[in-house]
């Protein structure tokens, strides 16, 4: 069982705060779903989370297990179980997809890694998520489609069996086609794994193949108001300024 908590946060860049005394706490066997209008945070979040040094950090902590993660640098963070599903995946010329797990992989897995497992694996998710086998052997991320890119940050998930992963706007970019392969393909890992998630996005289509447990209402850098699935029906009809509107109200 693992918890990674968000406690009073308080970020800023380039002098603007982004996050606002955030509260979030995300445990082994739950998944949460932040949805909101742009520029409100969200993304902002799973890179503070990741150890974005972009960010500057006011107040407030960042705990895993209890214990504080901030003055952790990326890879550590990462060996900690933690995984970050990114919006915009970054090209990286010269260094094929292959290279680049393998790699990955050997430095968490040490002694213990065995090539012959690693390539039947990745072959077996590669077809899981229907995905030409070719780009393994393309440089990461390179001419890949925005749907490529996203089943190639899956790919990373399953091969990188992270405790705790976080997803941003993993959806953006996908067909119907592609929205349900990675949709079923995160739940499935999720039903396979001992794992929380952290789900990031706007549209309510994602979360007709990944069930989130809670779903929080992220505006103005904070989580507005948290409920379950009902949540979504309630921003689909009243939309994020009623929703915000009718809490100043019963806090006035």
């Amino acid at each position: 069982m693992h918890t990674l908590k968000i406690k009073d946060l308080v970020v800023q860049i380039e002098n603007k705060v982004i996050l606002n005394h955030l509260n979030l706490e995300i445990k082994t066997g739950e998944i949460h779903a932040i949805m909101g209008p742009n520029g409100t945070g969200k993304s902002t979040l799973s890179k503070v989370i990741m150890g974005d040094s972009n960010y500057e950090i006011l107040e407030g902590d960042i705990l895993f297990d209890d214990k504080s993660i901030l003055h952790m640098s990326v890879d550590e963070r990462a060996r900690l179980g933690i995984f970050l599903g990114m919006q915009m995946p970054l090209e990286i010329e010269g260094v094929t997809n292959a290279d680049f797990l393998r790699t990955a992989i050997h430095s968490k897995q040490g002694n213990d890694f065995k090539l012959m497992k690693f390539i039947k694996e990745m072959n077996q998710i590669c077809d899981q998520l229907k995905m030409d086998k070719q780009m393994i052997h393309r440089s990461l991320n390179s001419g890949f489609s925005g749907g490529e890119r996203k089943k190639n940050e899956i790919l990373q998930m399953y091969l990188l069996k992270p405790n705790t992963v976080l997803l941003d706007e993993i959806d953006s970019g996908l067909d119907v086609d592609s929205l349900k392969i990675v949709g079923e393909n995160v739940m499935n890992y999720y039903k396979n794994q001992e794992c929380g998630i952290l789900l990031i996005t706007h549209y309510q289509r994602l979360l007709d193949y990944i069930k989130p447990d809670y779903i929080h209402i992220m505006m103005d850098g904070k989580i507005i108001k948290s409920g379950d699935h009902r949540l979504v029906l309630e921003i689909e009809n009243q939309g994020y300024e009623k929703i915000k509107e009718e809490i100043l109200g019963e806090n006035s």
